[in-house]
Protein backbone atom coordinates (compact mmCIF):
# COMPACT_ATOMS: atom_id res chain seq x y z
CA UNK A 1 0.00 0.00 0.00
CA UNK A 2 1.49 3.65 -0.95
CA UNK A 3 1.52 5.82 1.81
CA UNK A 4 0.36 9.54 1.94
CA UNK A 5 4.02 10.41 1.21
CA UNK A 6 4.74 8.41 -1.49
CA UNK A 7 0.83 9.67 -3.31
CA UNK A 8 2.44 13.20 -2.94
CA UNK A 9 5.51 12.49 -5.11
CA UNK A 10 3.60 10.97 -7.47
CA UNK A 11 1.86 14.27 -7.63
CA UNK A 12 4.86 16.38 -7.49
CA UNK A 13 5.74 14.53 -11.15
CA UNK A 14 3.80 15.23 -14.01
CA UNK A 15 2.26 12.31 -15.76
CA UNK A 16 3.99 10.80 -18.83
CA UNK A 17 4.00 12.48 -22.44
CA UNK A 18 0.88 11.67 -24.17
CA UNK A 19 1.58 10.61 -27.96
CA UNK A 20 -1.06 12.46 -31.04
CA UNK A 21 -2.57 8.89 -30.95
CA UNK A 22 -2.97 8.84 -27.24
CA UNK A 23 -4.59 12.24 -27.64
CA UNK A 24 -6.94 11.38 -30.37
CA UNK A 25 -8.66 8.66 -28.60
CA UNK A 26 -9.53 11.04 -25.99
CA UNK A 27 -10.92 13.99 -28.03
CA UNK A 28 -13.03 11.25 -30.16
CA UNK A 29 -14.35 9.96 -26.33
CA UNK A 30 -14.84 13.91 -25.92
CA UNK A 31 -16.74 14.20 -29.35
CA UNK A 32 -19.29 11.51 -28.00
CA UNK A 33 -19.47 12.84 -24.23
CA UNK A 34 -19.29 16.27 -24.18
CA UNK A 35 -23.38 16.73 -22.98
CA UNK A 36 -24.34 20.08 -21.26
CA UNK A 37 -23.57 22.63 -23.91
CA UNK A 38 -20.01 24.75 -23.60
CA UNK A 39 -20.37 24.73 -19.41
CA UNK A 40 -21.00 21.22 -19.41
CA UNK A 41 -18.21 20.77 -21.93
CA UNK A 42 -15.50 23.21 -20.68
CA UNK A 43 -16.17 21.55 -16.74
CA UNK A 44 -15.70 17.91 -18.82
CA UNK A 45 -12.44 19.18 -20.09
CA UNK A 46 -11.01 20.82 -16.62
CA UNK A 47 -11.97 17.90 -15.18
CA UNK A 48 -9.89 15.05 -17.05
CA UNK A 49 -7.22 17.17 -18.51
CA UNK A 50 -6.43 19.48 -15.29
CA UNK A 51 -7.75 17.55 -12.74
CA UNK A 52 -7.54 13.48 -13.67
CA UNK A 53 -4.85 13.31 -16.30
CA UNK A 54 -2.97 16.58 -15.24
CA UNK A 55 -2.19 17.42 -19.36
CA UNK A 56 -2.47 21.35 -18.19
CA UNK A 57 -2.14 23.27 -15.29
CA UNK A 58 -5.72 24.75 -14.37
CA UNK A 59 -3.84 28.61 -14.32
CA UNK A 60 -2.41 27.85 -18.13
CA UNK A 61 -6.25 26.01 -19.09
CA UNK A 62 -8.28 29.31 -18.07
CA UNK A 63 -5.87 31.32 -19.68
CA UNK A 64 -6.44 29.86 -22.34
CA UNK A 65 -10.30 29.40 -21.93
CA UNK A 66 -10.91 33.27 -21.39
CA UNK A 67 -9.16 34.05 -25.08
CA UNK A 68 -11.66 31.87 -26.21
CA UNK A 69 -14.16 33.26 -24.41
CA UNK A 70 -13.42 36.89 -25.95
CA UNK A 71 -13.73 35.36 -29.90
CA UNK A 72 -16.39 35.04 -31.85
CA UNK A 73 -17.48 31.36 -31.85
CA UNK A 74 -18.39 28.19 -29.88
CA UNK A 75 -16.00 28.48 -26.57
CA UNK A 76 -15.65 25.34 -25.66
CA UNK A 77 -14.57 23.23 -29.26
CA UNK A 78 -12.00 26.02 -29.47
CA UNK A 79 -10.85 25.37 -26.12
CA UNK A 80 -10.25 22.22 -27.20
CA UNK A 81 -8.49 23.24 -30.53
CA UNK A 82 -6.41 25.31 -28.36
CA UNK A 83 -5.07 22.66 -25.64
CA UNK A 84 -4.71 20.07 -28.61
CA UNK A 85 -2.59 22.83 -30.40
CA UNK A 86 -0.53 23.70 -27.81
CA UNK A 87 0.34 19.57 -27.26
CA UNK A 88 0.75 18.47 -30.44
CA UNK A 89 1.64 21.35 -33.02
CA UNK A 90 -1.16 21.89 -35.94
CA UNK A 91 -2.40 18.75 -36.56
CA UNK A 92 -3.10 17.90 -32.66
CA UNK A 93 -5.11 21.04 -32.95
CA UNK A 94 -7.22 20.05 -35.91
CA UNK A 95 -7.86 16.70 -34.84
CA UNK A 96 -9.25 18.23 -31.41
CA UNK A 97 -11.18 20.64 -32.82
CA UNK A 98 -12.98 18.31 -35.53
CA UNK A 99 -13.60 15.11 -33.78
CA UNK A 100 -15.58 17.72 -30.96
CA UNK A 101 -18.13 18.40 -34.10
CA UNK A 102 -18.07 15.39 -35.96
CA UNK A 103 -19.99 13.34 -34.25
CA UNK A 104 -22.63 15.62 -32.92
CA UNK A 105 -22.89 16.63 -37.02
CA UNK A 106 -23.87 12.86 -37.73
CA UNK A 107 -26.39 12.56 -34.96
CA UNK A 108 -28.20 15.31 -35.56
CA UNK A 109 -28.38 15.25 -39.36
CA UNK A 110 -30.36 11.62 -38.36
CA UNK A 111 -32.61 13.41 -35.63
CA UNK A 112 -33.32 16.35 -37.63
CA UNK A 113 -34.58 13.91 -40.49
CA UNK A 114 -36.83 12.20 -37.44
CA UNK A 115 -38.08 15.77 -36.61
CA UNK A 116 -39.17 16.99 -40.07
CA UNK A 117 -40.41 13.88 -40.80
CA UNK A 118 -42.38 12.52 -37.41
CA UNK A 119 -42.65 16.29 -35.89
CA UNK A 120 -46.06 16.00 -35.91
CA UNK A 121 -46.79 13.10 -34.78
CA UNK A 122 -47.91 13.73 -30.84
CA UNK A 123 -45.80 11.61 -29.40
CA UNK A 124 -42.74 13.74 -30.51
CA UNK A 125 -44.76 16.69 -30.26
CA UNK A 126 -45.38 15.60 -26.40
CA UNK A 127 -41.69 15.28 -25.66
CA UNK A 128 -40.54 18.52 -27.43
CA UNK A 129 -43.18 20.55 -25.14
CA UNK A 130 -41.75 18.57 -21.96
CA UNK A 131 -38.00 19.88 -23.43
CA UNK A 132 -38.44 23.53 -23.83
CA UNK A 133 -38.66 24.52 -20.53
CA UNK A 134 -35.68 22.49 -19.20
CA UNK A 135 -33.94 23.91 -21.66
CA UNK A 136 -34.62 27.53 -20.59
CA UNK A 137 -33.39 26.18 -16.83
CA UNK A 138 -30.20 24.50 -18.85
CA UNK A 139 -29.04 28.17 -20.26
CA UNK A 140 -29.78 29.82 -16.74
CA UNK A 141 -27.62 27.26 -15.12
CA UNK A 142 -25.17 27.55 -17.43
CA UNK A 143 -25.15 31.36 -16.69
CA UNK A 144 -24.30 30.21 -12.59
CA UNK A 145 -21.80 27.47 -14.07
CA UNK A 146 -19.95 30.17 -15.90
CA UNK A 147 -20.07 32.80 -13.20
CA UNK A 148 -19.08 30.96 -10.28
CA UNK A 149 -15.84 31.17 -12.28
CA UNK A 150 -15.56 34.29 -13.80
CA UNK A 151 -17.46 36.67 -11.20
CA UNK A 152 -14.92 36.39 -8.40
CA UNK A 153 -15.39 40.19 -6.93
CA UNK A 154 -18.17 42.86 -6.93
CA UNK A 155 -16.40 44.22 -10.00
CA UNK A 156 -16.50 41.17 -11.74
CA UNK A 157 -20.15 41.58 -10.87
CA UNK A 158 -20.59 44.71 -11.96
CA UNK A 159 -19.40 44.10 -15.28
CA UNK A 160 -22.11 40.97 -15.38
CA UNK A 161 -24.82 43.02 -14.42
CA UNK A 162 -24.28 46.19 -16.87
CA UNK A 163 -23.96 43.97 -19.39
CA UNK A 164 -27.14 42.16 -18.94
CA UNK A 165 -28.88 45.59 -18.89
CA UNK A 166 -27.06 46.98 -22.02
CA UNK A 167 -27.94 44.15 -23.93
CA UNK A 168 -31.64 43.47 -22.58
CA UNK A 169 -33.18 47.15 -22.47
CA UNK A 170 -31.11 48.90 -24.62
CA UNK A 171 -30.54 46.58 -27.29
CA UNK A 172 -26.42 47.04 -27.45
CA UNK A 173 -24.89 45.30 -29.80
CA UNK A 174 -22.54 42.83 -28.21
CA UNK A 175 -19.48 43.32 -30.35
CA UNK A 176 -20.14 46.55 -28.36
CA UNK A 177 -20.60 45.46 -24.68
CA UNK A 178 -17.22 43.26 -25.36
CA UNK A 179 -14.99 46.09 -26.52
CA UNK A 180 -16.41 47.88 -23.50
CA UNK A 181 -15.44 44.92 -21.25
CA UNK A 182 -12.12 45.07 -22.39
CA UNK A 183 -11.38 48.50 -22.14
CA UNK A 184 -12.80 47.97 -18.06
CA UNK A 185 -10.28 44.79 -17.66
CA UNK A 186 -7.78 47.19 -19.40
CA UNK A 187 -8.26 50.40 -16.94
CA UNK A 188 -8.66 47.73 -13.68
CA UNK A 189 -5.62 46.14 -14.36
CA UNK A 190 -3.53 49.01 -14.35
CA UNK A 191 -5.71 50.47 -11.59
CA UNK A 192 -6.50 47.97 -9.01
CA UNK A 193 -4.51 44.89 -10.51
CA UNK A 194 -5.78 42.54 -7.36
CA UNK A 195 -8.95 42.67 -8.52
CA UNK A 196 -8.06 41.59 -12.06
CA UNK A 197 -5.73 39.27 -11.71
CA UNK A 198 -8.19 36.47 -11.72
CA UNK A 199 -6.63 34.74 -8.66
CA UNK A 200 -9.06 34.44 -6.80
CA UNK A 201 -10.76 31.32 -5.69
CA UNK A 202 -8.07 29.42 -7.88
CA UNK A 203 -5.05 28.95 -5.69
CA UNK A 204 -6.04 26.84 -3.19
CA UNK A 205 -7.35 24.55 -5.83
CA UNK A 206 -4.21 24.24 -8.19
CA UNK A 207 -2.33 22.83 -5.07
CA UNK A 208 -4.50 19.87 -5.00
CA UNK A 209 -4.10 18.75 -9.19
CA UNK A 210 -0.58 18.24 -8.91
CA UNK A 211 2.56 18.79 -11.30
CA UNK A 212 1.01 18.70 -14.96
CA UNK A 213 2.39 18.18 -18.17
CA UNK A 214 2.37 21.31 -19.19
CA UNK A 215 2.55 23.22 -15.69
CA UNK A 216 2.58 26.89 -14.89
CA UNK A 217 5.91 27.52 -15.31
CA UNK A 218 6.55 25.44 -18.23
CA UNK A 219 8.29 27.06 -21.06
CA UNK A 220 6.32 27.74 -24.43
CA UNK A 221 6.50 25.29 -26.80
CA UNK A 222 9.17 25.85 -29.52
CA UNK A 223 5.74 25.47 -31.87
CA UNK A 224 3.77 27.80 -29.69
CA UNK A 225 5.87 30.66 -30.39
CA UNK A 226 4.93 33.90 -32.82
CA UNK A 227 6.29 33.35 -36.19
CA UNK A 228 5.44 35.83 -39.14
CA UNK A 229 6.02 33.05 -41.59
CA UNK A 230 3.68 30.55 -39.60
CA UNK A 231 1.07 33.53 -39.54
CA UNK A 232 0.86 33.99 -43.09
CA UNK A 233 0.84 30.11 -43.97
CA UNK A 234 -2.58 30.12 -41.58
CA UNK A 235 -4.18 33.33 -43.00
CA UNK A 236 -2.89 31.74 -46.68
CA UNK A 237 -4.43 28.28 -46.34
CA UNK A 238 -7.96 29.68 -44.43
CA UNK A 239 -8.82 32.74 -47.20
CA UNK A 240 -8.62 29.32 -49.70
CA UNK A 241 -10.19 26.85 -47.57
CA UNK A 242 -12.98 29.72 -47.34
CA UNK A 243 -12.97 31.12 -51.50
CA UNK A 244 -12.70 28.06 -52.51
CA UNK A 245 -16.04 26.60 -51.34
CA UNK A 246 -17.66 29.83 -51.38
CA UNK A 247 -17.12 30.18 -55.11
CA UNK A 248 -17.68 26.67 -56.23
CA UNK A 249 -21.13 27.74 -54.46
CA UNK A 250 -21.38 31.00 -56.01
CA UNK A 251 -20.92 29.73 -59.37
CA UNK A 252 -22.90 26.50 -59.42
CA UNK A 253 -25.72 27.30 -57.93
CA UNK A 254 -25.81 31.59 -58.02
CA UNK A 255 -25.55 34.21 -55.56
CA UNK A 256 -29.19 33.98 -54.04
CA UNK A 257 -29.56 30.47 -53.70
CA UNK A 258 -30.57 28.57 -50.54
CA UNK A 259 -27.06 27.15 -49.96
CA UNK A 260 -24.82 30.08 -51.03
CA UNK A 261 -27.05 31.98 -48.72
CA UNK A 262 -26.32 29.87 -45.94
CA UNK A 263 -22.60 29.71 -46.35
CA UNK A 264 -22.56 33.57 -46.28
CA UNK A 265 -24.96 33.94 -43.62
CA UNK A 266 -22.93 31.33 -41.20
CA UNK A 267 -19.49 33.00 -42.05
CA UNK A 268 -21.47 36.37 -41.06
CA UNK A 269 -22.55 34.48 -37.43
CA UNK A 270 -19.01 32.69 -36.96
CA UNK A 271 -17.14 36.18 -37.32
CA UNK A 272 -19.40 39.18 -36.31
CA UNK A 273 -20.68 37.02 -33.14
CA UNK A 274 -19.13 36.98 -29.45
CA UNK A 275 -19.51 34.69 -26.55
CA UNK A 276 -20.41 31.21 -27.94
CA UNK A 277 -22.80 29.47 -28.68
CA UNK A 278 -25.23 31.39 -25.85
CA UNK A 279 -24.52 34.71 -27.31
CA UNK A 280 -24.26 33.82 -30.90
CA UNK A 281 -28.27 31.58 -31.16
CA UNK A 282 -29.99 35.25 -30.84
CA UNK A 283 -28.03 36.78 -33.72
CA UNK A 284 -28.96 32.94 -35.43
CA UNK A 285 -32.53 32.90 -34.33
CA UNK A 286 -32.81 36.63 -35.91
CA UNK A 287 -31.41 35.52 -39.82
CA UNK A 288 -32.43 32.28 -39.95
CA UNK A 289 -36.02 32.96 -38.88
CA UNK A 290 -36.61 36.31 -39.46
CA UNK A 291 -34.47 37.13 -42.35
CA UNK A 292 -34.48 34.05 -44.35
CA UNK A 293 -37.31 32.17 -43.25
CA UNK A 294 -35.51 28.79 -43.17
CA UNK A 295 -37.38 27.40 -40.13
CA UNK A 296 -40.18 29.20 -37.30
CA UNK A 297 -39.55 30.10 -34.00
CA UNK A 298 -40.93 26.91 -32.44
CA UNK A 299 -38.72 25.22 -34.88
CA UNK A 300 -35.53 27.14 -33.97
CA UNK A 301 -36.05 26.66 -30.14
CA UNK A 302 -36.49 22.70 -31.53
CA UNK A 303 -33.50 23.01 -32.82
CA UNK A 304 -31.96 23.85 -29.36
CA UNK A 305 -33.64 21.14 -27.53
CA UNK A 306 -31.61 18.58 -29.77
CA UNK A 307 -28.39 20.28 -29.64
CA UNK A 308 -28.83 20.14 -25.87
CA UNK A 309 -29.69 16.23 -25.54
CA UNK A 310 -26.75 15.57 -28.43
CA UNK A 311 -23.33 15.71 -27.45
CA UNK A 312 -20.27 18.76 -29.12
CA UNK A 313 -21.13 22.05 -29.04
CA UNK A 314 -24.92 23.74 -28.84
CA UNK A 315 -23.71 26.11 -31.74
CA UNK A 316 -24.27 22.35 -33.77
CA UNK A 317 -27.95 23.41 -33.99
CA UNK A 318 -26.90 25.49 -37.11
CA UNK A 319 -26.64 22.04 -38.49
CA UNK A 320 -30.60 21.70 -37.59
CA UNK A 321 -31.20 24.67 -39.20
CA UNK A 322 -28.94 24.33 -42.44
CA UNK A 323 -31.27 20.54 -42.55
CA UNK A 324 -34.54 22.06 -41.65
CA UNK A 325 -33.93 24.95 -44.16
CA UNK A 326 -32.95 22.73 -47.11
CA UNK A 327 -35.24 20.04 -46.39
CA UNK A 328 -38.31 22.12 -46.30
CA UNK A 329 -37.40 24.28 -49.19
CA UNK A 330 -36.60 20.89 -51.61
CA UNK A 331 -33.72 22.78 -52.71
CA UNK A 332 -33.11 19.10 -55.12
CA UNK A 333 -36.71 18.14 -55.45
CA UNK A 334 -39.04 16.82 -53.23
CA UNK A 335 -37.39 13.17 -53.75
CA UNK A 336 -34.01 14.62 -52.55
CA UNK A 337 -35.12 16.08 -49.47
CA UNK A 338 -32.53 14.22 -47.36
CA UNK A 339 -29.63 14.74 -49.32
CA UNK A 340 -30.21 18.69 -49.28
CA UNK A 341 -30.80 18.66 -45.65
CA UNK A 342 -27.91 16.73 -45.15
CA UNK A 343 -25.21 18.68 -47.19
CA UNK A 344 -26.83 22.06 -46.15
CA UNK A 345 -26.13 20.24 -42.71
CA UNK A 346 -22.17 19.94 -43.61
CA UNK A 347 -21.76 23.42 -44.78
CA UNK A 348 -23.35 25.91 -42.71
CA UNK A 349 -21.29 23.38 -40.28
CA UNK A 350 -18.17 24.03 -42.38
CA UNK A 351 -18.29 27.69 -42.41
CA UNK A 352 -19.16 27.90 -39.29
CA UNK A 353 -16.62 26.47 -37.56
CA UNK A 354 -13.75 27.42 -40.11
CA UNK A 355 -12.99 30.78 -38.30
CA UNK A 356 -12.69 28.69 -35.31
CA UNK A 357 -9.32 26.66 -36.30
CA UNK A 358 -8.09 29.89 -37.97
CA UNK A 359 -8.34 31.93 -34.45
CA UNK A 360 -6.50 29.59 -32.55
CA UNK A 361 -4.01 28.63 -34.91
CA UNK A 362 -3.28 31.92 -36.15
CA UNK A 363 -3.50 33.65 -32.75
CA UNK A 364 -2.32 30.83 -30.25
CA UNK A 365 1.16 31.87 -30.31
CA UNK A 366 0.68 35.51 -29.60
CA UNK A 367 -1.81 34.34 -26.30
CA UNK A 368 0.88 31.72 -25.09
CA UNK A 369 3.44 35.11 -24.45
CA UNK A 370 0.94 36.65 -22.31
CA UNK A 371 -0.49 34.04 -19.68
CA UNK A 372 1.95 35.62 -16.80
CA UNK A 373 0.85 39.50 -18.33
CA UNK A 374 -1.77 41.05 -16.54
CA UNK A 375 -2.10 43.82 -19.23
CA UNK A 376 -3.51 41.30 -21.45
CA UNK A 377 -5.07 38.70 -18.76
CA UNK A 378 -7.51 41.59 -17.01
CA UNK A 379 -9.09 42.61 -20.71
CA UNK A 380 -10.35 38.66 -20.51
CA UNK A 381 -11.37 38.17 -17.29
CA UNK A 382 -13.86 41.64 -17.74
CA UNK A 383 -14.98 40.05 -20.99
CA UNK A 384 -15.82 36.51 -19.28
CA UNK A 385 -17.61 38.54 -16.40
CA UNK A 386 -19.62 40.24 -19.60
CA UNK A 387 -20.58 36.84 -21.10
CA UNK A 388 -22.42 35.78 -17.57
CA UNK A 389 -24.98 38.40 -18.89
CA UNK A 390 -25.31 38.15 -22.15
CA UNK A 391 -26.32 34.43 -21.46
CA UNK A 392 -28.46 35.37 -18.44
CA UNK A 393 -30.24 37.17 -21.43
CA UNK A 394 -30.74 34.21 -23.61
CA UNK A 395 -32.44 33.10 -20.76
CA UNK A 396 -35.02 35.46 -20.45
CA UNK A 397 -35.12 35.35 -24.29
CA UNK A 398 -36.56 31.25 -24.25
CA UNK A 399 -38.13 32.19 -21.33
CA UNK A 400 -40.23 34.09 -23.16
CA UNK A 401 -41.02 31.67 -26.15
CA UNK A 402 -41.51 28.84 -23.75
CA UNK A 403 -43.84 30.35 -21.17
CA UNK A 404 -45.62 32.79 -23.87
CA UNK A 405 -45.90 31.12 -27.09
CA UNK A 406 -48.26 32.81 -28.69
CA UNK A 407 -46.52 36.28 -27.49
CA UNK A 408 -47.67 38.74 -24.73
CA UNK A 409 -50.88 38.72 -25.80
CA UNK A 410 -51.94 35.17 -26.22
CA UNK A 411 -52.37 32.67 -22.77
CA UNK A 412 -49.80 32.51 -20.25
CA UNK A 413 -48.14 28.61 -20.08
CA UNK A 414 -48.36 27.49 -16.34
CA UNK A 415 -47.65 23.79 -16.81
CA UNK A 416 -44.62 25.19 -18.70
CA UNK A 417 -43.53 27.27 -15.77
CA UNK A 418 -44.45 23.98 -13.58
CA UNK A 419 -41.41 22.30 -15.76
CA UNK A 420 -39.50 25.59 -15.84
CA UNK A 421 -39.20 25.95 -12.07
CA UNK A 422 -38.41 21.79 -11.43
CA UNK A 423 -35.86 21.81 -14.07
CA UNK A 424 -34.28 24.48 -12.23
CA UNK A 425 -34.59 22.98 -8.88
CA UNK A 426 -33.13 19.74 -10.05
CA UNK A 427 -29.92 21.22 -11.59
CA UNK A 428 -29.61 23.71 -9.15
CA UNK A 429 -30.67 21.99 -5.72
CA UNK A 430 -30.43 18.38 -6.59
CA UNK A 431 -27.55 18.41 -8.99
CA UNK A 432 -28.77 16.58 -11.56
CA UNK A 433 -27.23 16.30 -14.89
CA UNK A 434 -28.26 17.83 -17.60
CA UNK A 435 -29.47 14.57 -19.47
CA UNK A 436 -31.44 13.69 -16.22
CA UNK A 437 -33.43 16.96 -16.63
CA UNK A 438 -33.74 16.46 -20.06
CA UNK A 439 -35.18 12.92 -19.91
CA UNK A 440 -37.50 14.15 -16.95
CA UNK A 441 -38.75 16.55 -18.32
CA UNK A 442 -38.95 15.04 -22.18
CA UNK A 443 -41.27 12.61 -19.93
CA UNK A 444 -43.65 14.97 -18.02
CA UNK A 445 -44.34 16.59 -21.27
CA UNK A 446 -45.40 13.81 -23.19
CA UNK A 447 -47.90 12.62 -20.00
CA UNK A 448 -49.32 15.80 -20.56
CA UNK A 449 -50.04 15.64 -23.93
CA UNK A 450 -51.85 12.31 -23.29
CA UNK A 451 -53.40 14.04 -20.48
CA UNK A 452 -54.86 17.13 -22.16
CA UNK A 453 -54.98 15.52 -25.54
Amino acid sequence: MSTPAAEMTDLDQPPAPVSLMQAFWFWLKLGFISFGGPAGQIAIMHEELVERRRWISEKRFLHALNYCMLLPGPEAQQLATYLGWLMHRTWGGIVAGALFVLPSLFILIGLSWIYIAYGDVPVVAGIFYGIKPAVTAIVLHAAHRIGSRALKNNWMWAIAAASFVAIFAMNVPFPIIVATAAVLGFLGGRLYPTKFNGSAGHAGAQKSYGAALIDDNTPTPEHARFSKVHLAKVVVAGALLWLVPMGLLTASLGWQNTFTQMGWFFTKAALLTFGGAYAVLPYVYQGAVGHYGWLTPTQMIDGLALGETTPGPLIMVVAFVGFVGAYVQAAFGPENAFIAGALAAALVTWFTFLPSFLFILAGGPLVESTHDDLKFTAPLLAITAAVVGVVVNLAVFFAYHVLWPEGLEGHFDWAALAITLGAVTALFYFKWSVMQVLGTCAALGLVLSFVTA
